[in-house]
């Protein structure tokens, strides 16, 4: 795939969505960490069916802390890895009460640290919690899932055999990033959840169907 052809796909879907959101509910920095967290092998709708009940009672480090995990437990257990998740959570938010004033870090260390942290969590924080472009040593970034790393491979917008590979792969062939790049990680997201899906991808209805090079084109719709 040329430069043009992936301006092109940029451009088409900052146009049919000029201002894309996640689709997990928070409303601070800290709601986000927890909510990215439990969405580790689980599905943003039941992530949200769980933290809409365990928000309006625990929203902070100390409160969710005071809960154990136990008490976590009883509001995430419909999700998946609950157990490893409330472990996780639960040690987290004492190490933001002793290391952070119980703030998010605005730093990828810092957040790496965190039990339950990795890459594709703490870059999704530093983009949508804190509007980052790029990390604190000033490169490029981006949220890379599944979803994302299919939708890449499939219409070779950017390839790689892993999620590392596809992020390092994206921040090198992305053209025009300081115009494109906060909001690609939606995009592409979203593109791979409603249209670009594992099994059948509703390639009739795509609006970039033209420029992908996905070679098994489906007339789903």
């Amino acid at each position: 795939m040329n430069k043009a052809k992936r301006l092109e796909i940029l451009t088409r879907l900052r146009a049919n969505n000029p201002k894309p959101e996640t689709e997990l509910n928070f409303s601070s920095p800290f709601e986000l960490l927890v909510a990215v967290t439990l969405s580790a092998q689980a599905t943003d709708v039941s992530v949200n069916k769980a933290t809409n009940k365990l928000f309006p009672i625990a929203n902070t480090p100390e409160a969710i802390y005071a809960l154990g995990e136990e008490g976590l437990k009883r509001y995430i257990k419909t999700i998946g890895l609950f157990n490893s998740k409330a472990r996780n959570v639960i040690k987290a938010c004492k190490m933001l009460i002793d290391l952070h004033n119980s703030e998010v870090p605005e730093n990828r260390k810092a957040l790496e640290a965190l039990p339950g942290v990795g890459r594709k969590t703490a870059n999704v924080v530093l983009n949508t919690a804190f509007g980052w472009l790029k990390d604190n040593e000033g490169k490029y970034f981006i949220a890379v899932d599944t979803h994302i790393q299919r939708v890449c491979n499939k219409t070779r917008y950017a390839q790689g055999k892993t999620v590392e590979e596809t992020e390092q792969s994206i921040i090198r062939l992305t053209p025009n990033k300081s115009e494109f790049f906060f909001n690609l990680h939606h995009w592409l997201i979203l593109h791979g959840r409603y249209t670009c899906i594992a099994r059948k991808p509703r390639c009739a209805s795509c609006i970039i169907e033209d420029l992908c090079e996905y070679k098994s084109k489906t007339e789903i719709d």
